[in-house]
């Protein structure tokens, strides 16, 4: 019935603000237009159609409001009257009341908001769909005065996810049963990955770990900057962090006055990204321009700021590697490779010929080599990707949804940022730098490291091993045999990568002379 209800409402939301006829007018049969008209009698939809869609998704709740904010990164997806308005969904969604929040802080902190802050502005600076923003001053520990940004939960905000959710698995569950492709798609599984992370978002604790954990990944870096978390002022509902002072990276007319090298800028988010996800496999999953700012400070001038951590993704070692693997094979335009690892992955059944997927795959990512974002039009590439995959029956993977939709996230970016962009090119080098070091001697030095305890321990135990089970009774010594052969191959497994990964290191070093060579000629 909670769903029922859940799906009235939402068909309420979208006929109150004329959605049904945002999807019909865009439809050129005119019978389709005919009843767009006939069902906009008696309804009141003088306004803009970007500003009703946005109402409507507000109105809807935090899902919704997410889904806009995905949409709002892609203006090459979207009339720019509609992403304009969509844009306003990134941090300007109507706040909540000021005596709630601090009605929040104080029972997170139990005492008066007067006790914890030197000054507190009522006034949010930002809204969004789970929580939003106040400025405050807090006196640390050492008696220093410092600028600070508190975040507050929006009240209210589990049961409304519970219900949309429990509405998506439903949903998810009469795709999967009646749709062809509803295996192959495992709306299910997907679902429950939204579920998930949208839930981690509701516990601001959570959030300051990632911020801190982002912190201590990028510091090496250079590129971007994350505020610093006050542990002593974080709760589940309530999150204090270090004021950043930057501007939003959508006024890029503002930045380029200040002198800011906007190219320079595209080129370092994407390294920023792939360097969260190949290197550390962490990386901030939410990446839209209400999140994101560049510092104009002298110290740190040209640097990204980034905000909102409540979303981050994860990647296993084996998925980082199958990943790179990939990017690396489809940079080089080696599709037979690309084809090869989509079935050895188990991505597609294991009967499919190589060379059939190896040629779709080659039609649909050839015509778009060499080309800047603004040549790419992204919405035949999705298109003709899906037909793909559907023919081969490719498997979606639920673990790189997240992933999926901050490179959509990535791309909208740097096609706002310097439509020149070649993203192709930019990645290259860093993909091939990893992957040389995946093979070459960091990461033996790496293996070595982490075994080194194991054999410094076992390698002094040898002779006595070697002595007891020469002492032994027969039965005896078949197990102290069994442990010795044991620990042989494991010695065997240790020596065998300290010779792949000199090999390798070899390689590298013969390809990337040969590639000099080549450069050179």
């Amino acid at each position: 019935m909670k769903r029922f209800l859940r799906g009235v409402a939402i068909l309420w939301v979208v006929f109150r603000y004329g959605l049904d006829g945002l999807v019909l007018d865009s439809f050129q049969k005119p019978w389709l237009r005919m009843i767009s008209r006939i069902l906009s009698v008696g309804r009141n939809l003088d306004a803009p159609r970007g500003q009703r869609l946005r109402e409507a998704l507000e109105s809807l709740g935090p899902i919704f409001v997410k889904f806009g904010q995905v949409l709002s990164t892609r203006r090459d997806l979207l009339p720019p009257d509609i992403a304009d308005e969509l844009a306003r969904l990134q941090d300007r969604v109507p706040p909540f009341d000021p005596d709630v929040a601090i009605a929040t802080i104080e029972r997170a902190f139990r005492r008066p908001v007067g006790e914890v802050f030197v000054s507190f502005d009522r006034t949010p600076v930002a809204s969004a769909s789970i929580a939003q923003v106040h400025f405050a001053t807090l006196r640390d520990r050492q008696g220093v005065e410092r600028e600070v940004a508190v975040k507050v939960l929006r009240p209210g905000m589990l049961p409304v996810i519970e219900k949309d959710l429990s509405l998506m698995r439903m949903m998810a569950g009469w795709v999967e049963s009646l749709s062809a492709d509803g295996k192959r798609l495992k709306p299910r599984e997907v679902v429950a990955e939204f579920d998930n992370y949208l839930h981690d978002e509701l516990d601001l604790v959570r959030e300051a770990a990632n911020a801190a954990q982002l912190r201590r990944n990028m510091q090496g870096l250079d590129l971007v900057l994350i505020p610093e978390i006050f542990w002593d002022f974080c709760h589940a509902e309530v999150m204090v962090m270090q004021r950043m002072n930057g501007v939003p990276i959508s006024q890029i007319d503002r930045l380029r006055e200040a002198g800011v090298d906007i190219p320079k800028l595209a080129r370092d988010g994407v390294t920023i990204f792939f360097t969260q996800v190949f290197r550390d496999g962490f990386f901030h999953a939410d990446m839209h321009p209400g999140n994101i700012q560049v510092s104009l400070d002298p110290a740190t001038f040209g640097r990204y700021i980034s905000l909102d951590f409540g979303i981050v993704g994860t990647l296993t070692e084996s998925d980082k590697e199958y990943l790179a693997q990939n990017f690396v094979a489809f940079f080089r335009r080696d599709y037979k490779r690309v084809a090869e690892l989509h079935i050895e992955s188990g991505w597609v059944p294991p009967e499919t010929r190589v060379n059939d997927l190896e040629s779709a795959i080659r039609a649909v990512c050839e015509p778009y080599f060499d080309r800047p974002l603004k040549e790419i039009s992204l919405g035949m590439v999705l298109m003709r990707l899906f037909q793909t995959s559907r023919r081969f029956h490719v498997e979606i993977q639920p673990q790189l949804v997240l992933l999926q939709k901050t490179l959509l996230n990535i791309e909208g970016l740097g096609r706002e940022l310097d439509p020149d962009l070649d993203l192709w090119s930019t990645a290259k080098p860093f993909l091939e730098k990893w992957m040389l070091e995946q093979m070459g001697p960091q990461r033996l030095w790496r293996e070595l490291r982490a075994e080194a305890p194991h054999y410094a321990k076992l390698v002094p135990e040898l002779p006595r091993l070697l002595y007891d089970a020469l002492r032994q009774r027969p039965a005896d010594q078949q197990h102290l045999l069994k442990e010795l052969l044991e620990t042989q191959k494991r010695t065997n497994r240790l020596l065998q990568s300290i010779i792949y990964g000199g090999v390798g290191f070899v390689l590298g070093l013969l390809a990337m002379q040969l590639f000099m060579r080549i450069r050179v000629f």
